[in-house]
Parts: structure tokens; C-alpha cells; sequence
């Protein structure tokens, strides 16, 4: 999914906003919430305003991400151990940090990111257990201390979103099994919102909490000003 979106060809350049640096945002929800739906919107949006986008995802993003998340989301992997997840989400994320977002960032790109941290926290965190401090504390060294800019939490009942991605995955062929995470109880995916409201709630500086039901034209707009202000100029990271 990792991919740059660019603003059109040299010939006209269109309305660029300038010295804008690049800055990190990431989409968060349960199954079926809307999140890639609404990233590639606000890509094409942005391209549209001169900016140099990247398009990334979690787990992903990388050759070595594309391998664990293969391991991650397989719904025969069913005895994984909460920690063992863990640990592989992190080693994805150091990768995908490393190779793919740092780099971006410096060069002054602006990257959406298809889950992070966060998805870490509400999943392992909360839903399976293991707590935020065990999860925090992996992600307090380099390259997991980076943090993004603004996280848009794109929120909607659990059942409804699970509906929706069943019904994706049997448009696309998939089949009921696909998803290991689609497969989990009611109750986890519960814990899983609950989790991500939590974290919201902590940090309402950096979280903007979108409703993701009805039409997505209509939340793409939510989305749009739920980061308006971060099109402001501001000085180097």
C-alpha cells in the first residue's frame, strides 16, 4: 500500500501552499470503520493543494512488514501469544519507522498511516490485556518514539463495522476466514473501541474523534476539518 501521491506535472503546479513541512498523521478504528477509505480521500484532497503525500499502512509498509503481517492477520495463526503479537507488531513498526516515515518526514512529505501506535494500544493494550504501560514502554526507544502529529479516530459500533468488513472481503473473494482480527469475539472488539476512546480521551490535543457512520462523502468532510489546521505554516521538525 506504501505509495507517494503527488501533486500534477511541472507545466501548471496548481494552488501549493508554500513552506508547509511535512507532518505525520495516522487513521485509527475497528474493523471495517472506514480508515482506508478516508486516508485515500484526504491523499487525493492534499495532491490536490500541491502537497507531497505518502500513503502507508500498519502492519505493512515495508517488504519485511508485508511478511509479518501475512503472519498477523492469517486466521489459521489462532494460539499466537498476546506477547509474541506484540513483539511483532513492534518489530513491523521499527522497520516501517526506519525505511519508510522518518524519511519521508525529512524530506518534508506528508504521510497518512493506516494504523499505528495506537491500534497497538487499543489491540495488545487493552482488548488482549497486556496493558498500555508494556506497550509504551517498547515504544520509548528509537525508532518507536515517534509520534504522530494528529491521530484521527474514526468511530463506529463494533457490529457495524464488522458488518462491513465481512461484506468487503466477500466482494473482493475472500471468504468469512479472512482477517484473524475479524474473527475475534464481540466482546474483544468491544475492548477494542472502549480502548481507543480511552486513549482519546488522554490525549484529546492529538486525537480527533470522527463519527465514521453514514455517508462517507460526509465524514471525508469531517476528516478534511478535523486537520485544516495543520495546513498552517510552522517551523522544521
Amino acid at each position: 500500500m506504501t505509495g507517494r501521491a503527488r501533486s500534477p506535472g511541472s507545466g501548471s503546479p496548481g494552488p501549493v501552499l508554500g513552506a508547509v513541512r511535512g507532518r505525520f498523521i495516522t487513521f485509527e478504528g475497528v474493523e471495517g470503520s472506514g480508515k482506508s477509505t478516508q486516508l485515500d480521500r484526504l491523499a487525493v484532497r492534499w495532491v490536490a493543494l500541491g502537497l507531497d503525500v505518502l500513503r502507508t499502512r500498519e502492519p505493512g509498509g515495508t517488504p519485511l512488514g508485508e511478511r509479518l503481517r501475512s503472519a498477523l492477520l492469517d486466521p489459521g495463526e489462532t494460539g499466537m501469544d498476546p506477547m509474541a503479537e506484540l513483539l511483532l507488531y513492534a518489530a513491523d513498526r521499527a522497520q516501517h519507522v526506519r525505511e519508510v516515515i522518518r524519511p519521508a518526514l525529512d524530506r518534508g512529505s506528508w504521510v497518512l498511516c493506516d494504523r499505528y501506535l495506537d491500534a497497538t494500544l487499543a489491540y495488545q493494550g487493552y482488548a488482549r490485556g497486556l496493558g498500555v504501560d508494556v506497550v509504551l514502554e517498547l515504544h520509548s526507544r528509537p525508532p518507536l518514539d515517534l509520534r504522530p502529529d494528529r491521530t484521527l479516530l474514526l468511530d463506529l459500533a463494533p457490529g457495524v463495522g464488522l458488518a462491513r468488513a465481512r461484506r468487503r472481503d466477500a466482494e473482493r473473494g475472500l471468504g468469512s476466514t479472512h482477517g484473524r482480527f475479524e474473527n475475534e469475539t464481540p466482546d474483544f472488539h468491544a475492548r477494542v473501541r472502549a480502548g481507543y476512546l480511552a486513549l482519546a480521551a488522554r490525549e484529546p490535543g492529538r486525537f480527533r474523534v470522527i463519527a465514521a457512520d453514514g455517508d462517507p462523502t460526509a465524514v471525508s468532510e469531517r476528516v478534511a476539518e478535523a486537520v485544516a489546521d495543520l495546513l498552517a505554516v510552522s517551523g522544521p521538525r
